[in-house]
């Protein structure tokens, strides 16, 4: 095993190269410990997985945990996660930890899709999209965004120099680039402008990024990875990707890279494809949002490291389990009497101790236990999957596994993203 890619503490080293395809198994280092790749990154938006212990989540596996830049520069503030010691120990967390940028609230915000990252690329085509009933509470210029709070209507601004210093004072130990996502229903002039926003405002992040490690030298070396944009198009997903794979700005380089904006879902596997043959070998690259279990083989064998998604967490609120049968809501009348564990094959706290009988009830009686054993379930579910993926990797085997698991797996379901 050779290391590839070293910065100031994070370093990335690939362990195994998928035959024929671009998939790889890894590791990242970070000060807070290594995550094995390819792995599942579970979402703690606001600084905790809804209905589940910190703890818990290290007890099912999970090698690190997302939090979202633009929910805690709201609530608490970055000043009270710096006064606390950073992300992790504000958690209690002891593990890596990941802050996005707030670039996707710009998406939400702006036109009011909320958290759907998989659409239709064949619909309709505006420079000015937005949701039906929904107001536009976020405006994007040439500098940055600006955007009223959900929270209390207050006016806020954001810029890659603010998000840079709203993330490192959050203190995680990857973080990244602020870039403007778009919808698939923008127009290509559109696209063009904002991955053109997009690499202006990377060279910013990059500089703001070196300044506030230099003058931080007392903390822990914060890895920044650059955003890939350019919705459904080849030319300008492989352009991006060209583009800040290459980036360089005082005298400091991306050490990896985000595939971000909405995806074609019939497509994925191909505009993945473009990014990561485009991009540096050696460092780590992240897919945005997406959590689907059939999306994520098509992603592993495309070359993606890590993902992240809060769909496991959301579903499981709506008593929706995941089985390696498919997925099915075990509130429904079926399961009133079924004394067995949501899926038979699965090792977590959940299925070794409790029924879908019991979990049927606790969601009938709106029981609030129920999210926290649902969402135990599907958590350690995706992230074993993944597990296993990075080990069929390793042992040779991954295209009879994908085979095996998709032949079995029923329900197609999409994805989401806060």
């Amino acid at each position: 095993m050779s290391e590839i890619s070293n910065t100031g503490g994070f370093s990335f080293e690939i362990s195994k190269q998928l035959e024929g395809a671009q998939g790889r198994a890894g590791k990242i280092s970070t000060p807070h410990g290594e995550i094995q790749t390819p792995a599942f990154i579970p979402v703690g938006t606001k600084a905790t997985v809804k209905s589940v212990l910190p703890g818990a989540m290290a007890d099912l596996g999970s090698q690190a945990l997302l939090a979202n830049a633009y929910h805690l520069y709201l609530q608490p503030g970055p000043d009270v996660l710096e006064e606390a010691g950073g992300l992790a120990s504000f958690m209690n967390w002891q593990g890596p930890t990941f802050t996005d940028s707030g670039g996707f609230q710009v998406l939400s915000l702006g036109v009011g899709f909320k958290k759907v990252l998989a659409m239709d690329a064949k619909t309709f085509r505006s420079d000015q999209v937005i949701a039906g009933s929904k107001q536009r509470l976020a405006h994007v210029d040439d500098d940055g965004v600006t955007f009223k709070s959900h929270l209390d209507g207050s006016m806020h601004r954001f810029s890659s120099e603010i998000s840079m210093q709203i993330q490192h004072k959050i203190g995680a130990d990857i973080i990244f680039a602020f870039d403007e996502c778009t919808t698939l229903h923008n127009t290509r002039p559109y696209q063009e402008l904002a991955m053109e926003r997009t690499y202006e405002w990377a060279l910013r992040c990059l500089d703001e990024h070196k300044r506030l490690t230099d003058l931080r030298a007392d903390k822990p070396y914060q890895a920044l990875f650059g955003v890939i944009q350019g919705a459904q198009y080849e030319d300008l997903r492989k352009k991006a990707a060209h583009d800040l794979g290459t980036m360089s700005s005082s005298g400091i380089e991306f050490d990896g890279f985000g595939i971000g904006g909405a995806l074609d879902k019939d497509s994925l596997g191909t505009i993945v494809g473009w990014v990561t043959s485009t991009l540096p070998e050696n460092k780590p690259r992240h897919l945005l949002g997406i959590g689907a279990p059939e999306d994520l083989f098509t992603s592993v064998e495309n070359g993606i490291d890590t993902f992240d998604c809060v769909l496991a967490s959301r579903i499981a609120r709506t008593s929706a389990v995941y089985t390696m049968e498919g997925r099915f809501n075990v509130s429904n009348a079926p399961y009133t009497r079924d004394f067995n564990p949501i899926d038979d094959e699965c090792d977590c706290y959940t299925c070794t101790y409790y029924t879908r009988a019991y979990l049927c009830h606790l969601f009938r009686s709106k029981e609030m236990v129920a999210a926290t054993l649902a969402t135990i379930h599907n958590e350690r579910f995706i992230v074993r999957l993944v597990d296993q993926m990075r080990q069929a990797i390793i042992d040779g085997n991954f295209k009879e596994m994908k085979e095996d698991f998709l032949g079995r797996y029923k329900h197609k379901s999409g994805q989401s993203r806060d």
